[in-house]
């Protein structure tokens, strides 16, 4: 437990910094944040009733138990917590920011550095040493943030990769953290449901470049459209990887196969290859990042060169899945234009036959991005059945009707997902490739305000049980 003391010169123990009345336990400090819809000030009663022992308040006169009173509850809590987790600053963070790729760049760092030195927040949880934690958000609330690199510190961990989401950026979720090494992956327009504009959505990437210690070092993918634009926003050391014969890591030329790629790459004037259990051409560039960003940390070349062989492709991308078929089943979470292009464009690559492709689109999303969602599945499919993604509260078929390419009769529409995998693999014949986008390894089917138990996975188990 936490006395704060020290910071308050009041002599009262905490136990954990909740901003949640719902999440307090005995002996928390509860923090009234103000959000865009709602004011925790509402709650300091449930708060008490849960056994909260301190608050953080920015209005009221009296409460039931001690309190300090502050101008700004939210730019306070992050002082507060960089106290009671005052080991998180021990950490050095690698944040990984772009529309895609973030998951398996930030998996790939973990695994190369190893996860006795290496943490990882993001889409596929919190993962320590010693421990694996569900995430309801990519890059999770604060306070939990706090909570878990001081956890990671505790156990001995040297670095964090974290997914440094657009939304965590706006909702300032790394807020009091310098990065040591920030990443981007790309940029493509997503997320406007939230950011309104490409304006908003580029300024909520570039905090995190804003962000670097001055000693620390920003990775951009010079390749990118935008790369410029994000070159702009670093005051640190700069390196670069892509085609361009400019970049600090120039990927010279690459092989792609089934379950592999081979990689040529220019470094100081040295040209070498790598052999990565990864596929496509998306995960050159998520590797070509990864490997600057170990060289930044004074990794050997020649050592990382051999860790890449021990990489674990990430759950839920670029799976291909064993089912001991005569076809390929490709499991893969692309869910914006630019990353149903890739993963597409790679199958197209090594496809023998016929790509047979299972889709949706989340509701409320962005709805701009649908028809070119739908246009990309049936322009790089032989066939694509559209089907039910985290509807919430639209209708599924109105989402389908946005998606579907009118001008190409290749499609079907199945509304129920399980029917609509059942529907692709009965088609299937020797040689094609089923690619089952949007959900990846997600255990849940967002319909309405609920989390109904959905998977994939279990879906084809149970077809293969047959």
């Amino acid at each position: 437990m936490k006395n704060l003391f020290e910071l308050y010169c009041i002599d009262v123990l905490v136990n954990d910094v909740k901003t949640n009345s719902k999440e307090v336990f005995l002996n928390d400090a509860f923090v009234c944040i103000k959000g865009v819809k709602v004011d925790r000030h509402k709650y300091i009663d449930e708060a008490i009733k849960r056994g909260a022992s301190f608050l953080i308040v920015s209005k009221g006169k009296k409460y039931s138990i001690p309190y300090v009173k502050v101008r700004n509850t939210n730019k306070e809590l992050v002082n507060i917590l960089s106290n009671v987790y005052n080991n998180a600053k021990n950490i050095g963070i690698i944040a990984i920011t772009g529309t895609d790729g973030k998951t398996t760049t930030a998996s790939i760092i973990r695994d190369i550095i190893g996860n006795d030195l290496c943490g990882y927040i993001g889409t596929n949880g919190i993962k320590g040493k010693y421990f694996n934690n569900s995430s309801e958000n990519t890059t999770p609330a604060i306070e939990y943030n706090y909570k878990y690199l001081d956890k990671f510190a505790k156990e001995g961990l040297k670095y964090v990769a974290i997914e440094a989401s657009s939304e965590g950026m706006l909702h300032k979720r790394l807020e009091g953290f310098k990065f040591k090494i920030g990443i981007l992956t790309n940029f493509t327009e997503d997320h406007l449901n939230v950011h309104k504009t490409l304006k908003n959505y580029l300024k909520c990437k570039k905090k995190v470049f804003h962000n670097i210690d001055k000693d620390g070092t920003a990775i951009l993918n010079k390749d990118d459209p935008f790369y410029k634009q994000f070159r702009k926003s670093c005051t640190c050391n700069v390196m670069t990887y892509g085609k361009n014969k400019y970049s600090t890591l120039r990927i010279m030329d690459y092989e792609l196969f089934s379950n592999k790629t081979k990689i040529t790459y220019m470094y100081k004037k040295n040209i070498f290859v790598i052999e990565s259990p990864l596929v496509g051409e998306f995960n050159v560039y998520n590797l070509s990042a990864a490997i600057l960003a170990l060289l930044s940390l004074d990794y050997n070349l020649s050592d990382i060169r051999k860790r890449i062989l021990n990489i674990k492709v990430p759950y839920g991308r670029c799976e291909f899945l064993d089912y001991k078929t005569e076809y390929k089943i490709f499991l893969d979470y692309a869910h914006t234009v630019n990353g149903i292009k890739s993963v597409l464009t790679y199958l197209n690559n090594i496809k023998k036959r016929k790509i047979i492709t299972v889709i949706g689109s989340a509701g409320g999303r962005e709805k701009e991005k649908r028809p070119s969602m739908g246009k990309v599945a049936q322009n790089l499919s032989d066939i694509v059945i559209y089907t039910m993604d985290d509807p919430r509260y639209e209708n599924t078929l109105d989402i389908i009707n946005e998606m579907v390419d009118e001008s190409k009769r290749n499609y079907f529409i199945e509304i129920d997902r399980k029917k609509a995998i059942y529907m692709a693999l009965n088609i299937a014949e020797k040689n094609d490739i089923v690619a089952i986008l949007g959900k990846g390894r997600d255990n849940y089917m967002a319909i309405l305000d609920k989390k109904i138990l959905y998977s994939d996975i279990i879906v084809l188990d149970d077809y293969f049980k047959k």
